[in-house]
C-alpha cells in the first residue's frame, strides 16, 4: 500500500545570465520569480500527496546540460536526501531525458519535474472516461522519449507520485505497443470530439450561449460555478480540484437561458502535452460565446496569473473570444484605510492595471466574492449586457386573447414591461431575445 505521504525535496533554478532574459516557453508571458515558482511547485507537490521537507534554489548563469543544477548541487541534494530520508526530488523546470536519467543514477531516488507532477495530479483527479483517456495520452507522449535507460524507475513497483495513470505495465512495453496505444486513445478522443460537436450543434439549434469559466488554478472558478448554478462541483484549496468539465444552465436577469461550463484551471508552464491532449475539453472554451476570466484579486501575483491565462488562451485559439474580467475573493482583501469598505477599492485598482494593458482587452470588469455572494447580481447583469448571442431588444406584440401559449412563452423567456387588454387582444411591451422574437414574429406590431 502506498504511504500516506512521500517525503519530497524541491529544486528550482534561478538563471543569472543571458538565459534569464529569454522566456523558456511560449506560455511564459511574464517574468517568473524563482522563489514564487517554487512555492507554487510546493502546492502542486502537496496536492499530489507529498510532504515537502526542503526547498532549494540554485543560481546559475545557464542550465547544466547533464543535471540541470551542476555536480556541486547534486552532491548537496545527496546529503539532504540522507538527512531527511527523502524518497522524491522534484525539479521546477522540465528535465530532459538525459538529465532525468543522470539524476536518478546519482541520487538513487525517484526524480520528477513539474510536468510529471502536474500529469500525476491530473491522473489522480480524472473521473470521466474522457478525462482518463486524455491524461493517459499526455503521460504516454511525455514518457515515450524517456523510456530508454529508465531501468530503476521501471522496476520500482511501490507506486506513489509519478507512477499513476498508465501504470508500470505500460512503461514496460516496447515503443511499438505504446505507439499503438497512443493511436487507439486518439481515435477514442476523436469520437468524443465528434460527440461534443453533435451536442454543440444541437445546442446551437436552440440558441443557448455557452459561457466558460477560465482562470488560474485556485482562483475560485468552481466556487463561482456552484454559486451561479447551484451545482455541487468540488471546490477546495488544492490545485486542479476540478479536472473534468461540468456544464449547467442558468437563467439571466433578462430571462435568457445560458450554459455555464467550468473548466480546469490554468497554470504557468502548463505542459504542452496536456494542452494537446485536452483539446476535446478545451474546445468548450474555444467555442464559448463569452469567457468569465476569474482572477484571485487577493493574490499578490494576480497580474502575472492573468498574463499566463491569456497566453494559454492564445495557444488554444481562444484569444479573440469576448471576456469579462471577474475579480474574485474581494472579501479576502484588507479594508481600505479610513473608509471601512471591503477590498473592492483594491480590486478596482487591480482591474485598472489589467485593463490599461493594450494587449488585454476584456469587455468589462466586475468585482465579486464567490464565497459570500457579493457582486453576483452585478456579474449576471454584466453578462446580459455583454453577451451577443440571441441579443435582446425591446419589442411590441398584439396577441389574440386565445393565444395564451404564445403569451406564456414571452413571459417565460422575455421580460414583460407592460400589458394592456383591448377587447379580444392583448398588447404587450417586452424585452425579448432574438430567438423568441422570431418565433412570435406574426404577433409583432
Amino acid at each position: 500500500m502506498q504511504a500516506a505521504h512521500e517525503i519530497a525535496i524541491l529544486v528550482g533554478v534561478h538563471l543569472t545570465g543571458r538565459s534569464a532574459q529569454r522566456s523558456p516557453s511560449a506560455l511564459d508571458a511574464a517574468p517568473v520569480n524563482a522563489q514564487e515558482s517554487l512555492e507554487e511547485l510546493a502546492s502542486l507537490a502537496v496536492t499530489a500527496g507529498a510532504r515537502v521537507v526542503e526547498r532549494q534554489i540554485q543560481a546559475r548563469p545557464r542550465i547544466d546540460a547533464a543535471t540541470q543544477v551542476g555536480a556541486g548541487k547534486v552532491d548537496e541534494l545527496k546529503a539532504l536526501i540522507h538527512l531527511h530520508d527523502a524518497t522524491l526530488v522534484v525539479f521546477d523546470r522540465e528535465l530532459t531525458p538525459t538529465q532525468q536519467r543522470n539524476l536518478e543514477r546519482a541520487l538513487d531516488v525517484k526524480v520528477l519535474d513539474r510536468t510529471q507532477l502536474i500529469l500525476d495530479i491530473f491522473a489522480k483527479r480524472a473521473r470521466t472516461r474522457e478525462g482518463q483517456l486524455q491524461v493517459e495520452l499526455a503521460q504516454l507522449n511525455y514518457l515515450l522519449p524517456r523510456l530508454t535507460g529508465r531501468g530503476a524507475m521501471m522496476s520500482r513497483l511501490g507506486g506513489g507520485i509519478g507512477t499513476r495513470g498508465p501504470g508500470e505495465t505500460k512503461l514496460e512495453t516496447d515503443r511499438r505497443r505504446i505507439h499503438h496505444r497512443i493511436a487507439a486513445i486518439r481515435e477514442d478522443l476523436e469520437r468524443v470530439r465528434g460527440g461534443r460537436a453533435t451536442q454543440r450543434r444541437q445546442r446551437q439549434a436552440v440558441p443557448l450561449a455557452t459561457i466558460a469559466l477560465v482562470g488560474y488554478t485556485n482562483a475560485g472558478k468552481s466556487t463561482l460555478f456552484n454559486r451561479l448554478t447551484g451545482a455541487a462541483v468540488l471546490a477546495d484549496a488544492k490545485m486542479f480540484a476540478t479536472l473534468d468539465p461540468t456544464v449547467r444552465h442558468v437563467t439571466l436577469p433578462s430571462r435568457r437561458r445560458v450554459l455555464f461550463s467550468d473548466t480546469v484551471g490554468f497554470i504557468r508552464n502548463l505542459p504542452t502535452t496536456l494542452v494537446k491532449a485536452f483539446r476535446a475539453t478545451l474546445e468548450e472554451v474555444v467555442e464559448a460565446e463569452l469567457l468569465l476570466h476569474v482572477v484571485d484579486a487577493s493574490s499578490a501575483a494576480a497580474t502575472e496569473h492573468t498574463a499566463h491565462v491569456l497566453a494559454t488562451l492564445q495557444e488554444i485559439g481562444a484569444e479573440g473570444t469576448p471576456q469579462i474580467l471577474v475579480l474574485n475573493k474581494i472579501d479576502q482583501l484588507p479594508e481600505s484605510e479610513g473608509s471601512g469598505q471591503d477590498g473592492a477599492v483594491e480590486a478596482t485598482a487591480l482591474a485598472r492595471r489589467i485593463l490599461a494593458d493594450p494587449e488585454r482587452q476584456p469587455a468589462a470588469a466586475v468585482t465579486i466574492s464567490a464565497r459570500t455572494g457579493e457582486g453576483i447580481d452585478a456579474l449576471l447583469r454584466k453578462i446580459d449586457e455583454v453577451l451577443k448571442l440571441d441579443v435582446l431588444a425591446e419589442c411590441s406584440f398584439r396577441f389574440p386573447v386565445e393565444q395564451g401559449a404564445a403569451l406564456h412563452l414571452l413571459h417565460e423567456y422575455g421580460r414583460v414591461i407592460s400589458t394592456r387588454y383591448d377587447g379580444d387582444f392583448c398588447d404587450v411591451q417586452a424585452v425579448a431575445p432574438e430567438s423568441i422574437r422570431r418565433r412570435l414574429v406574426k404577433y409583432a406590431t
